[in-house]
């Protein structure tokens, strides 16, 4: 289990455990913080220091090697858990250049030492700024509380008005820097990610681009680099998305925190002051409890806890409550009090000070007092989607998608551009009107645009009472993606799509099918399989309730939805074989080929053959817009997601497979970016800058012998004569018998590459005879 995600909700209750997991994030940044201080301390020392570089290299990757990331919430994806691993990776690598060195690169302070040092500066040090504040009011705002409690009720009624408006106010203030403490603390953690990732990305590429000797161990990492690009961008995508939502969810808490409040098996749970009696002559005192209470059997718990000093949990009590009592101010000269009895203690009254009027009114309403007012439930407040799952909205749903598919298909940005929001209103309220619906005719260019009507679409989803594919079933399509293995998650989904209302999978397949359409048409729209899951994926899933947790859950939700587009033909036109889910077993991340485990599978997209024309040897790279993902709240046609200028939209890693060859183009288009190792790193041969966070960086330094025609042959047919299941994404599972076309022989030493049932893929080579 990794960090507990900080609800927005528990700012205002400021519990022990909320300060608890609050300090385990302050914890896990400083540990980050001492890690990039000490990592930059070793970086320069590499650099400075051409004769102690075999010891600089040793303590660099022993760093890099003890160093782990936290994650939020309970699950990460296969993307994330690539990242987590990467700096393992790196290590490894360093260690194998240690004996291959033979310069030092120049330039690793603009591409290493520099973006770690804005990166702790401007966001670690900005966090720090943020704790001191946090500290700051807490401290005021409970002593300022405890001074306030503390006035006699005798005082003057304007007196003490005045002094109510006044502990509001620091109250007020001190919720407002709780949640801007809170929301930068989550946005850091996830952050860090892929900002600190990146320059030791770039960092190693410097390095073996350095080592003349180093070109074999630089032509082995090729793939893994490729691969932690795709799994950094998308992990970058949907940090966006997330973090849109949490701020989103964070300005609904704060306009209304109490309507937004975390379900609780307890009836009340807040701080108040107890009364402690001390023998004489010591009188008494009163110390600050947090207590909480469940009406099924009456349970009072109370935990003293102060957050000033040193947020320590006391011992904690449960008590049975036997009666409540409002302490009236000419018994005692306190405000707000109540007497609790209870029937452990018999004869014993408990004297409690809430903190305001308001306070003791729901203490007394959830403890069955003499004074309760009744609070409009939670539901009652929630607003109904207007839209309906019925023939109108069936309707609707056939029209925009035949209206896009006519003209729009080749769009560019289709679905991730929104369109202008009056236009969009006014054609919702029209398709909307049973009266009008059928008069819009959207085929007409003129009337209306693309992408009003794309956005219409994704509205009228989101304005179902119920998402598309359930409140119930949400846990249930979620677990499959956190863990199990590629054809286990397939056959769960499949299974979970066929448990929805009819209704909802009628809709849902004509969705799908349509979005299959579209990824189709990717090269020319942008729009690959992961921009489109980014963008669907928050409208056709939901949790009930919107929680800091639920938001970190976004990206798994993207997955569903790739998985439903890149498996439509199974998924819904075919029944599952199983009557329940399958057993989802525990994730793990493949081993990366190397040049010492040349017997095992490989993991690669595809082995790539480079066609050249005899002595024209000059690769072109395609001309691929950039172009990003469209964040799931917010609809703006200048949102760019991606931080990479001119750089392809990466298709998520665990679905590499591109029947267009999409992927295989943009592969291609960044091993073209060289033309030797040597002349790479040279500094007067670009004309134009490069910037160490866009793909040209990063591209693989390759040689002229690299780039030599593979022996030409006739391709041929084969006939498998073993059965094989495939262990990546990147291999074909067959029978005995399969028939492959197209077979060829894979630059991986004993694989072939070869096309069965429409999917290229690798083969092992002693699997099968040509025919």
């Amino acid at each position: 289990m990794g960090l507990h995600p900080l609800e927005f909700s528990d700012c205002y209750l400021d519990s022990p455990w909320f300060r608890e997991r609050l300090r385990a994030h302050e914890q896990e940044l400083d540990r980050t913080n001492k890690f990039i201080k000490e990592l930059l301390k070793d970086g320069k020392a590499l650099i400075a220091a051409e004769k102690n570089l075999s010891v600089a290299q040793r303590k660099f990757a022993h760093s890099l090697s003890d160093f782990t990331f936290e994650f939020i919430g309970d699950a990460e994806t296969d993307d994330e858990r690539c990242i987590d691993e990467s700096l393992q990776e790196f290590a490894i690598f360093l260690k194998n250049l240690e004996e291959q060195r033979e310069l030092m690169a120049l330039n690793f302070g603009e591409i290493l030492i520099k973006p770690l040092e804005k990166f702790r500066k401007e966001q670690l040090g900005a966090v720090k700024e943020e704790k001191k504040k946090y500290d700051k009011e807490t401290e005021k705002y409970y002593s300022s509380l405890e001074k306030h409690l503390n006035l006699s009720a005798k005082k003057k009624e304007t007196f003490l008005q005045e002094a109510d408006v006044l502990i509001e106010q620091i109250r007020h203030h001190f919720h407002e820097v709780s949640l801007e403490y809170v929301c930068k603390m989550q946005e850091i953690q996830e952050r860090k990610k892929f900002e600190f990732v990146e320059p030791l990305l770039a960092f190693f590429q410097g390095i073996f681009t350095s080592y003349h000797q180093g070109y074999d161990l630089t032509k082995d990492f090729n793939h893994y680099k490729t691969q932690l690009q795709i799994n950094i961008q998308n992990t970058r995508n949907r940090f966006e998305g997330t973090r849109s939502e949490v701020l989103e969810l964070m300005k609904k808490i704060r306009k209304s925190p109490e309507e937004h409040k975390k379900a609780s098996p307890f009836a009340i749970e807040d701080y108040v002051y107890i009364q402690e009696k001390r023998p004489a002559p010591f009188g008494s005192s009163w110390v600050k409890h947090y207590c909480m209470y469940k009406k099924d059997g009456k349970k009072l718990t109370m935990v003293p806890f102060d957050q000033r000093s040193g947020g320590k949990i006391g011992e904690m009590d449960c008590l049975t409550l036997k009666s409540c009592v409002k302490k009236n101010t000419d018994a005692i000269d306190k405000r707000f009090c109540l007497e609790i009895e209870v029937a452990d203690r018999p004869s014993t009254v408990i004297t409690v000070q809430a903190f305001s009027e308001d306070a003791r009114k729901l203490w007394m309403e959830a403890l069955d007092g003499k004074e309760q007012e009744s609070a409009p439930s939670r539901s009652s407040m929630r607003r109904e989607g207007h839209a309906q799952l019925d023939n109108l909205g069936f309707t609707i749903l056939r029209k925009c998608i035949s209206a896009v598919e006519n003209r729009g298909i080749s769009e560019q940005g289709l679905y991730r551009i929104g369109g202008v929001s009056s236009k969009i209103q006014r054609l919702l309220n029209l398709l909307m009107d049973e009266k009008t619906c059928s008069e819009v005719n959207l085929e007409n260019p003129d009337d209306w645009e693309i992408k009003t009507i794309t956005s219409v679409l994704k509205q009228y989803l989101r304005s179902l009472p119920e998402p598309l594919m359930t409140h119930r079933l949400y846990r249930e399509f979620i677990m499959p993606v956190k863990s199990g293995d590629p054809e286990s998650r397939v056959n769960n989904i499949h299974f979970l799509v066929h448990t929805l209302p009819e209704k909802n999978r009628e809709m849902l397949d004509i969705l799908i099918k349509h979005l299959v359409n579209v990824s189709n048409n990717a090269k020319k729209n942008l729009m690959t399989v992961a921009n489109l899951g980014v963008v669907f994926g928050p409208t056709l899933m939901r949790p009930q309730e919107e929680t800091v947790a639920a938001i970190m859950d976004l990206k798994f939700q993207n997955i569903v939805v790739e998985i439903l587009i890149e498996n439509y033909e199974k998924i819904f036109k075919t029944m599952p074989s199983e009557t329940s889910p399958q057993p989802i077993s525990p994730p793990h991340a493949p081993p990366r080929q190397s040049r010492r485990q040349k017997n095992k599978r490989p993991l690669a997209v595809y082995n790539l053959t480079l066609s050249l024309e005899n002595d024209n040897r000059n690769l072109v790279k395609e001309d691929i817009p950039s172009h990003g993902v469209e964040s799931p709240s917010v609809e703006s046609p200048t949102d760019q997601i991606s931080s990479y200028p001119n750089s392809p939209a990466f298709p998520d890693r665990n679905h590499l497979d591109d029947s267009n060859g999409l992927l295989i183009e943009l592969v291609n288009a960044f091993a073209s970016q060289a033309s030797s190792t040597a002349s790479w790193m040279n500094p007067q041969i670009p004309s134009t800058p490069t910037s160490p966070a866009s793909p040209a960086f990063f591209s693989s330094a390759t040689t002229t012998e690299d780039c030599k025609l593979t022996p030409s042959f006739k391709t041929k047919r084969a006939r498998a004569v073993f059965p094989c299941k495939a262990e990546h994404n990147s291999e074909l599972s067959f029978a005995i018998g399969a028939i492959f076309e197209d077979v060829h022989f894979s630059r991986e030493p004993g694989w072939l590459e070869g096309t069965l049932d429409g999917k290229t893929g690798l083969i092992p080579e002693n699997y099968v005879e040509f025919l």
